[in-house]
């Protein structure tokens, strides 16, 4: 079949500044068009739009009713005042693709009293809804009542997997509360993802009857991330403003509050009791009550942590930085004090039992510390080397550690790493204690050792620990 000449061709002009809009309509007109292809042209200005018209002069015009660079207005008022005959649609995208049609032509007297007779189709009453807007809106209905069903189950899975250690202190509640709130917007947010990710694939997926047709243009709503920039801005104000609430719970100060000196250091910690003398490798709490803790380390960055407490603090070296944190167990039972900084070789092995027991077991406690205090040296020496974490380097038993054994050492002959021998004697024992870096045993790194003992052992502590070590045969 001979191809038309083209000025045979029905001429189709296409007014829009998108080029998405302009080429999807241009390739759609051009399927439907089967043997005989239109000459369609696309104009992206005003100018260009009202030129083509006078001498162009389309057959059709499609107007792209939401693109604001196109005057509407104008544009009708060159199409009234034209005598030629043309079609124009207006086409709205954002209004489901609703189209308005305008038809200039002339009509003998007898064409008019036909086109009188045509029945007018009626137009929906302002109480009606529009079917595509009452579909939309059947599917956000739905939509709406998955993602209320997912948060409620996805919350509940959350809050009874057990996430979280036991509430054991009475700031634990006031951080659970927080984190409770926490969950609930989280299954929120997972809920708003996944059900509108699930149900969009499902419900509007492409179907075989769907093969050859183009998916809707559609453009970004200014309206939707105006939307999701203030909601997401304001949630995070709202939880800056819960969690300084509980900040300030948590540090509510009790003046009845039991003071403990915590001591963290490579890799121990020991717990100073200043209203009895007593220092302990254990921290022993009494139930219900607040304990202050002004904590110190002597050495490196370490950091105080129950995970039944749930505060948690670091701990800095240097008299002038003493931090504090206050708790007020509410269980009975025995938990562990663990380092949460990376500090060193034996980090994860940096753990003190911490126990909470009532008021009459802790006096109970304090005053069999209290007398123990007058044991003997060797006995005294033995809690003492507990007390400043010397056994998490020296073992009693034999076993190579990150340092000597003290078993057999007293009076044993010591080979240096500088090749020299020395006797295991007093003088050598206070000497590898206060200056550990002065004879240091052959295999064995220098500069391991803290070297503060001298300033945090008092001389009856440090001959005591040699007493201790007298013992070890």
């Amino acid at each position: 079949m001979e191809k038309p000449h083209i000025k045979d061709m029905r001429r189709i002009l296409i007014a829009s500044a998108n080029p998405l809009y302009g080429k999807g309509l241009e390739k759609l007109l051009t399927q439907k068009a089967g043997g005989i292809l239109p000459d369609i042209r696309i104009a992206s200005t005003m100018a260009e739009t009202l030129a083509m018209l006078e001498e162009w002069k389309p057959d059709l015009v499609i107007v792209d009713y939401d693109d604001r660079t196109i005057d509407r207005g104008q544009f009708l008022n060159q199409f009234i005042a034209g005598d030629r005959a043309m079609q124009v649609m207006l086409v709205s995208l954002k209004a489901s693709g609703t189209a308005v049609v305008y038809d200039r032509r002339t009509l003998s007297p007898d064409q008019t009293q036909d086109w009188l007779q045509l029945p007018i189709e009626s137009q929906p009453s302002q109480g009606s809804v529009h079917p595509r807007r009452s579909e939309g809106m059947k599917h956000f209905i739905i939509v709406a009542v998955l993602v209320a069903v997912s948060t409620v189950l996805v919350n509940l899975l959350l809050q009874n997997i057990g996430l979280l250690p036991v509430e054991a202190s009475t700031q634990a509640t006031i951080i659970d509360r927080l984190f409770n709130t926490h969950f609930l917007v989280i299954s929120f947010l997972f809920s708003l993802i996944v059900v509108f990710l699930v149900y969009s694939l499902v419900v509007f997926r492409r179907r075989k009857e769907d093969a050859q047709q183009e998916g809707k243009f559609f453009k970004g709503s200014t309206r939707l991330e105006v939307l999701w920039t203030i909601l997401p801005l304001g949630t995070v104000i709202y939880f800056s403003y819960l969690g300084s609430l509980s900040l300030a719970e948590t540090r509510r100060v009790d003046p009845q509050a039991l003071e403990v000196k915590v001591i963290g250091r490579q890799w121990s910690w020991t717990f100073e009791y200043p209203e009895f003398g007593i220092v302990s490798d254990t921290l022993q709490l009494p139930v219900n009550r607040q304990v202050l803790l002004k904590m110190t380390s002597e050495d490196v960055i370490h950091s105080f942590w129950v995970p039944e407490f749930r505060v948690k603090q670091d701990l800095l070296p240097g008299e002038n930085l003493v931090k504090e944190l206050r708790i007020t167990p509410t269980i009975i039972g025995s938990y562990k004090v663990r380092c949460a900084e990376l500090c060193g070789t034996l980090h994860a092995y940096m753990e003190s039992p911490v126990v909470v027991v009532s008021d009459v077991d802790f006096q109970a406690w304090v005053d069999e510390e209290v007398k123990l205090l007058n044991a003997d040296p060797a006995t005294r020496g033995e809690r003492v080397s507990k007390q400043n974490g010397c056994l998490a380097c020296h073992s009693v038993d034999g076993t190579r550690l990150v340092g000597p054994s003290w078993l057999g050492l007293y009076e044993s002959q010591r080979e240096l790493a500088d090749g020299t021998t020395v006797v295991a004697d007093d003088a050598y024992l206070l000497n590898s204690i206060i200056k550990p870096n002065a004879h240091v045993v052959a295999g064995y790194p220098p500069g391991v050792m803290p070297q503060s003992y001298v300033d945090s052992l008092s001389d009856t502590q440090l001959s005591d620990i040699i007493a201790f070590i007298k013992t070890l045969k």
